[in-house]
C-alpha cells in the first residue's frame, strides 16, 4: 500500500518535538475551514485518528458551549485524517453523508476519535465506508456521536 502525502508528512513530523502541532497547522492551511477549530492531531494511523480542539470564543454558541457545527467540523477533521492514513493512493475518497447525535452539552475542550472496527479491503469496486467518530469532553463524557460515510473508489 502506498501512503498519501498527508500520511507520509504525519509520520515524518509526529516523532519530532512539536511535530504534531506543525502538522496540524499545515493541515489547516491545506483545509482552511479546519483552522476554525484550532485542531491538534494527536494520533494518526490506518484505521484511527485522534484530534483535539480547545474551547475558545471562536467555537462558542449562544450559551457559550462548543457549537454543534464546530463539533461536526472536528468530527470531519478526525475522519479526514483517518481516511488519509487508511486509503491507499490507488484509491480516492470523498465524504458522502453524516449522521450526528448531540448527546450532552460540550462545556470543555473536545477530543474526537475516528476509529474503524476493521480495515477494509481496497479492491476494484467502489464502496461506502462508514467511519464512526466519538467526541468526548475533558472528563471523558461523550458529547457527540457521529458516523461519516465516505465513498471510496479506485482512481
Amino acid at each position: 500500500m502506498t501512503s498519501t502525502k498527508t500520511y507520509v508528512m504525519w509520520r515524518k513530523l509526529a516523532e519530532r518535538p512539536l511535530g504534531n502541532r506543525l502538522f496540524s497547522v499545515a493541515m489547516s492551511v491545506r483545509v482552511p475551514y479546519f483552522g476554525t477549530i484550532l485542531p491538534t492531531v494527536v494520533d494518526m494511523r490506518p484505521g484511527r485518528c485522534e484530534v483535539r480542539s480547545p474551547k475558545w470564543w471562536g467555537v462558542h454558541n449562544h450559551i457559550h458551549t462548543f457549537h454543534a457545527i464546530a463539533a461536526c467540523n472536528l468530527a470531519e477533521c478526525a475522519m479526514g485524517m483517518l481516511a488519509e492514513a487508511t486509503v491507499p493512493t490507488s484509491h480516492r475518497w470523498i465524504p458522502k453523508g453524516m449522521t450526528v447525535a448531540y448527546t450532552a452539552k460540550a462545556n470543555t475542550s473536545l477530543r474526537a476519535v475516528a476509529e474503524l472496527p476493521e480495515l477494509p479491503t481496497f479492491g476494484t469496486e467502489p464502496f461506502d465506508l462508514p467511519v464512526p467518530v466519538s467526541i468526548v469532553d475533558t472528563e471523558g463524557k461523550e458529547v457527540v456521536a457521529a458516523t461519516i460515510t465516505i465513498r471510496v473508489s479506485p482512481k
